[in-house]
């Protein structure tokens, strides 16, 4: 009875020092994020893709916890462009997806509306999530096209650019 009990002591004793190591190891993660370089490609793609079509934007790129990574503004960008294309690709990265479907979702759901009063978001056309495989690793926005909807065009464009990096 002795070594069954002193069995079931050290099988009890090796179950929860491992259950002990599975939770330790859970706390550490391991994220994927969009680096200093892709973010530059990335951000030169939007201004050229829109001033291809004659559009002076700004286009911010954020990494996934939303921070900015590279920012560039096109010559003749009004100064407002910079904090726009800002809000755009943070709020594309934090809500992990395209700031022209969240504007129209919040045109028609009332619940929704209350998406503009989050500090920093900003729902209109032009950010759109940075996506490796399933992972967001970042966030695009383009601000100063004549209309949201013809940032957004820029921002898939800078996308298709780089896509290859993203595998």
């Amino acid at each position: 009875m002795e070594k069954s009990m002193n069995f079931a002591s050290k099988t009890l004793c090796v179950v929860l020092l491992s259950a002990a190591a599975a939770t330790a190891s859970a706390q550490v993660r391991t994220e994927r994020n969009i680096s200093l370089n892709l973010a530059n490609q990335l951000a030169a793609a939007g201004v050229a893709a829109c001033a291809e079509k004659g559009y002076a934007v700004a286009v911010t790129v954020v990494d996934r916890s939303g921070q900015v990574k590279a920012m560039h503004r096109a010559d003749n960008a009004g100064p407002h462009t910079l904090g726009s294309s800002q809000q755009k690709a943070f709020t594309s990265a934090s809500a992990k997806g395209s700031t022209l479907a969240m504007m129209e979702t919040a045109q028609k759901n009332p619940g929704a509306a209350n998406l503009v009063y989050l500090p920093g978001f900003l729902l209109l056309g032009g950010g759109l999530p940075v996506k490796s495989g399933d992972d967001v690793i970042g966030g695009i926005g383009i601000g100063g096209a004549p209309g949201g909807h013809l940032d957004d065009q820029c921002a898939q464009a800078a996308l298709e650019k780089v896509k290859d990096q993203l595998k």
